[in-house]
């Protein structure tokens, strides 16, 4: 739920600068990319930008369907809901897929991968896990020439579905090519290994530079824009007396994929601006400016939660941030002058 943050966000820039370039339909931001790369809420988000849905359209689909997307919410505590949901949340879950389907289908039709890239020649790539092997996955436009088209036939609505089928929140993706015949495959998040996919995104960009047919664009500098989805402060403050944790302290396993996730997304921002260094070209990696969140949005930022006033105080975050990302384009900031060029030359939908 918390995407409905980086649609605002990047709604109130993309109306900002429509508003400075008089371009009354709006900006296409996905056409100012090359190559979109989203991970879970992430691809979602980054498969519509893709197709050329604006942000604002991807946050009503937050706010109309999030309650229908998410029907129980996950407990907090050990209690009688707990012991509810270990009978009936399996029914919650399937309503909850069914409910995201249908509200990506309502966006996407049965547009395929294939069919995206013929129509917009912009790359996408989403992260995902593979169950029957435990293996990372990554979903891909045919951009490259070199491609299998192992993914051709994936219609994005699967896609978004699969990366972002997160365990105990969301049902696992079974999907499978359209036209193809035999079982399905399943799939979970992609952010169990790639929650911040800035790693994937450098690692795609080199791999198009280097089999590009123009020797201009081998050449070319790589520019990677990084916008989260305003996550909670990660961080514990853990006793000597506290180590001797019990399943309940670790929530049955869900406080270790927390702390999982927390680590591998600093890690893959320090490992893609480390590697940053020793290459041959141009790297800038900018991260779009938030601000420190607020002791009054942490209530609001569990990944199931619905409420239209935990929706209100995230747009309006989103709004604020896009705000002070404005007054670093107005100071002129290394990362301010990118991302003004970015929105100036972005072309109008």
């Amino acid at each position: 739920m918390r995407g409905i943050y980086s649609a605002a966000y990047l709604a109130a820039l993309e109306e900002g600068y429509r508003k400075r370039r008089a371009a009354p339909a709006g900006l296409d931001i996905g056409k100012a990319f090359d190559l979109i790369v989203g991970t879970s809420t992430g691809a979602i988000i980054g498969c519509a930008l893709a197709a050329g849905i604006g942000p604002d359209r991807m946050q009503q689909l937050y706010r109309e369907h999030g309650a229908a997307i998410f029907p129980q919410k996950i407990p907090s505590s050990l209690g009688l809901s707990l012991l509810r949901q270990l009978w009936n949340r399996p029914a919650h879950l399937a309503l909850g897929d069914e409910a995201l389907r249908k509200a990506l289908e309502n966006e996407f039709k049965t547009e395929t991968l294939a069919e995206l890239w013929t129509r917009r020649q912009i790359a996408v790539a989403v992260p995902a896990v593979n169950m029957a092997t435990h293996r990372s996955w990554v979903f891909k436009t045919p951009h490259d020439p070199k491609t299998n088209h192992r993914d051709d036939n994936y219609t994005l609505v699967d896609v978004c579905r699969a990366s972002s089928a997160a365990p105990l929140f969301r049902s696992l993706a079974a999907i499978k090519p359209m036209g193809a015949i035999g079982p399905a495959d399943v799939f979970t998040d992609g952010g169990l290994w790639a929650n911040n996919p800035v790693v994937v995104a450098l690692l795609e960009a080199l791999t198009i530079l280097e089999r590009t047919d123009s020797p201009e664009k081998r050449d070319s500098a790589i520019e990677i824009y990084c916008l989260g989805s305003c996550g909670k402060p990660e961080g514990d403050v853990i006793g000597a007396d506290q180590v001797h944790r019990g399943l309940a302290a670790w929530k049955f396993g869900g406080e270790a994929a927390k702390v999982s996730l927390g680590a591998q997304e600093f890690a893959f921002d320090f490992i893609a601006r480390s590697m940053c260094r020793y290459l041959k070209r141009s790297v800038r990696i900018v991260r779009f400016p938030t601000d420190k969140i607020p002791a009054s949005l942490m209530e609001y930022l569990d990944l199931d939660e619905t409420r239209p006033d935990a929706l209100d105080a995230l747009i309006r975050h989103a709004r604020q941030d896009a705000n002070m990302t404005n007054s670093q384009v107005m100071s002129q900031t290394d990362d301010g002058r990118l991302i003004e060029s970015l929105f100036t030359s972005m072309p109008s939908r």
